[in-house]
């Protein structure tokens, strides 16, 4: 058999609290928190003497999960977050929101900043991308009825 689905995507943070607080001011829910250690770990990660707080974060509908991680052990070693969208790796997760427009005024409060433009995709779509917590790149998408 193959994949059953997509479980979550971990990013890494520096200001775990803050970082809940606004995935949880985007809609997301706080399923819990954890720290995580242990030679087990280091096996999975290849990063040996690990300690992480983790947050897991999960989507109204249940299905999709955001991992939260600020490493207390060892120390982070490189820094992504001011990459451009064209940038190789990691490039931003998208969320299916109600209302751009009120998503964004909601998300600002929280100094999340406006990339480009909110822009249309003929009939189908309102999009854009914005830069929430700690430069991560998050995308917005709005089904048009």
């Amino acid at each position: 058999m193959g994949v059953q689905r997509m479980d979550n995507v971990g990013i890494v943070v520096d200001d775990l609290g803050g970082t809940i607080d606004f995935f949880l001011e985007l809609g997301l829910e706080l399923e819990g928190r954890a720290t995580i250690e242990g030679e087990w770990a280091g096996r999975v990660t290849g990063v040996a003497n690990q300690r992480v707080e983790i947050a897991m974060m999960r989507t109204p509908d249940g299905h999709s999960r955001l991992e939260l991680s600020r490493f207390l052990a060892p120390a982070v070693i490189a820094d992504h977050r001011n990459a451009p969208v064209n940038a190789l790796g990691y490039l931003r997760v998208m969320f299916a929101v109600d209302d751009i427009d009120e998503t964004l005024e909601r998300l600002s409060r929280r100094g999340a900043q406006l990339v480009g433009e909110v822009v249309r995709y003929q009939d189908s779509y309102k999009l854009c991308y914005i830069r929430g917590p700690e430069g991560i790149l998050i995308g917005l998408a709005q089904e048009l009825k």
